[in-house]
């Protein structure tokens, strides 16, 4: 008999399959995560994430030390659920995303809109903080 050798995805395999899988009524599977696109104009960070399908009233935004929070809900009103599906990609539950955001802004200037699906957040740029120097006094430890 031939010893058996050692085959590192086999095992990775069969510890996967311990694992219990996720069904489609799992809470995991009930969210998603929204795609963003960030970049900058002369004077705003400009945030956009599609969000097909969203009320805007559903919708909640807000910054806070340079990080930007979109989280909301999409909501299905009229969902069958006896229907069988053949492939079901369209989203629909919770969803919360967070970006730090590449320069400092007026966080209490931000400002938003909703149109055609998409959400687009202005960020208003704030002058960066300019370096302060600091004169420390230096003490030898047991003198004051």
């Amino acid at each position: 008999m031939l010893p058996r050798i050692w085959d590192p995805f086999q095992e990775m395999e069969e510890m996967m399959n311990r694992f219990p899988t996720i069904s489609n009524n799992s809470a995991l599977s009930k969210g998603f995560v929204p795609a963003l696109d960030v970049y900058e104009t002369k004077n705003d960070v400009v945030i956009e994430t599609p969000l097909a399908g969203v009320r805007p009233e559903d919708v909640e935004v807000h910054v806070e030390k340079g990080i930007l929070t979109i989280q909301g809900e999409h909501k299905k009103e009229h969902e069958v659920d006896e229907k069988n599906y053949y492939r079901k990609e369209v989203r629909s539950g919770s969803f919360f995303r967070q970006v730090t955001l590449p320069a400092p802004v007026k966080e209490e200037k931000v400002h938003a809109e909703f149109e055609d699906g998409i959400l687009k957040i202005f960020c208003p740029k704030s002058e960066p903080r300019k370096a302060q120097k600091v004169s420390v006094k230096v003490v030898k430890k047991g003198k004051k």
